[in-house]
């Protein structure tokens, strides 16, 4: 088939006109925005991208199109598609009928820790030899990507809640067809999709009730939105999480943290089950872990092939990743902009690396946290932070006023907590004033769910040009 995709240039989109690609099919695209490292992955796998969106790109030739997430109704290629009458789907439902079928689809969901958990359960299966798919909203280093078809019986994808396409306001992960599933966490997001905890729940619900009785749900303890969601599910369902008791099955205890990582105990149905050592900082890569570990037993892999999936896993990129090392600073790139993810995060890097001095740099980027729905969750997320510096909104305009996060009154309640926190409204900025305070053994962990106007690099820059003293 010629099957086109508006809007290619996504990390899942591009993720999936290359597995298209691979599959045999024609495959050309179109972007607003068309600039590496996506344009040139896709160069490389012989796919033909227009810059643009145009109607001229809709020509007779395409037997279907797949529209993106971010499409409008309006958008000019969308028209063209209508008045011709070619087939179209969106990214979901793409993947659904051209990778999930005749397979056993592992869906990972949650508020948290979708994509390392994903990209864990991939890679688990793939050190054991099991071949599997995957499908992420990330750049998981063992595979050297987001994507691969496989040919082993399983496709791991991150489920996310976020809504399907124009034609579709439904979250995308009900498209997966799940056989296995984790669910790591639910707490309040998407305020642009969701207007409340009801309706969040609302979505939640619908996925793990996909779930059929030879399947199962692995899902998390210690959240009482997780508690109320599996309630009544004639699927199997399996707990994990820190805390003892009968109605968990899988526990972490003795946990050990360590700059390389942390080591911990695994607890099943009450006897010991492994030592284990994971690459990853923070208890809640422990969770995460967990929810694999437990999984991947279910689907019968042996306790050393686990073990060793879990020490060898190299993580993903833009998830506690180290970019650079100058002169014994360490600057980090992390996606975390939900009040719980932040705290997690710096929690990790605290208890991995206890005796340097710890700065958070966070830009609200998300549409979420734009708002000022975590006004005061956000002043309490920091409290790992030795220095916290808040960036401006990233394209305040596009949230109503009354609505917006105000990032100056956060800096002024992290400041009553005692903390140091400062508000540097640009990346520019940031960069020049923290040029005059860092010294070696410092750890930077720069936090956003966008580009943050590179502010890594530049960054890195400032710091080998700085004189050393």
């Amino acid at each position: 088939m010629h099957i086109h995709l508006i809007a290619v240039c996504g990390s899942g989109m591009g993720a999936l006109a290359q597995m298209l690609k691979a599959a045999g099919h024609r495959v050309t695209g179109s972007d607003a925005n068309i600039y590496p490292p996506m344009s040139t992955q896709l160069e490389s796998a012989g796919i033909i991208c227009k810059q643009g969106f145009s109607s001229q790109n809709i020509n007779s030739d395409i037997d279907l199109v797949v529209v993106g997430n971010a499409v409008s109704s309006t958008n000019a290629e969308v028209q063209e598609v209508l008045k011709r009458g070619i087939t179209y789907l969106s990214f979901p439902q793409a993947l659904a009928r051209f990778f999930l079928k005749d397979r056993s689809p592992i869906v990972i969901v949650g508020t948290h820790g979708k994509t390392t958990t994903s990209a864990l359960m991939a890679w688990v299966l793939e050190s054991a030899g099991r071949n599997p798919g995957l499908m992420i909203g990330g750049w998981a280093k063992n595979f050297k990507g987001g994507a691969k078809i496989g040919n082993g019986p399983h496709f791991v994808v991150e489920g996310d809640e976020y809504d399907t396409a124009f034609f579709d306001k439904g979250p995308k992960f009900l498209h997966y067809q799940p056989q296995w599933a984790i669910l790591t966490s639910i707490e309040f997001d998407h305020g642009d999709i969701y207007k409340d905890m009801d309706h969040l729940r609302s979505a939640f619900r619908a996925f793990v009730k996909l779930l059929p009785p030879n399947g199962m749900l692995v899902a998390a303890h210690g959240f009482s939105d997780v508690d109320e969601v599996i309630q009544g599910l004639t699927s199997p369902v399996v707990r994990y999480g820190f805390a003892s008791g009968d109605e968990i099955e899988w526990q972490a205890q003795a946990i050990h943290p360590k700059s390389s990582g942390i080591h911990f105990e695994v607890v099943y149905q009450g006897k010991p089950f492994a030592h284990v050592d994971s690459p990853l900082l923070g208890r809640h890569n422990v969770q995460n872990a967990l929810a694999v570990i437990a999984l991947a037993h279910q689907l019968g892999l042996s306790r050393e092939e686990i073990q060793h999936g879990i020490a060898t896993f190299q993580g993903v990129k833009r998830r506690q990743e180290v970019v650079g090392v100058v002169n014994g600073i360490i600057i980090m790139d992390d996606f975390a902009h939900h009040p719980t993810a932040i705290y997690e995060t710096l929690a990790g890097v605290r208890a991995g690396f206890p005796k340097r001095r710890l700065w958070a740099v966070f830009e609200p980027r998300s549409t979420t946290s734009r708002r000022k729905v975590f006004q005061e969750a956000f002043a309490q997320a920091f409290q790992e932070a030795d220095e916290v510096i808040i960036a401006d909104l990233y394209a305040p305009e596009k949230i109503q006023p009354q609505d917006r996060l105000d990032p100056a009154k956060l800096v002024e309640d992290i400041q009553r907590k005692g903390q140091k926190a400062r508000f540097i409204p640009t990346p520019d900025e940031i960069v020049k004033d923290l040029g005059s305070y860092l010294r070696a053994e410092d750890i930077i962990c720069i936090m956003s769910s966008g580009g943050f106007g590179g502010i890594h690099s530049k960054l890195i820059a400032a710091l080998q040009n700085k004189v050393k003293p």
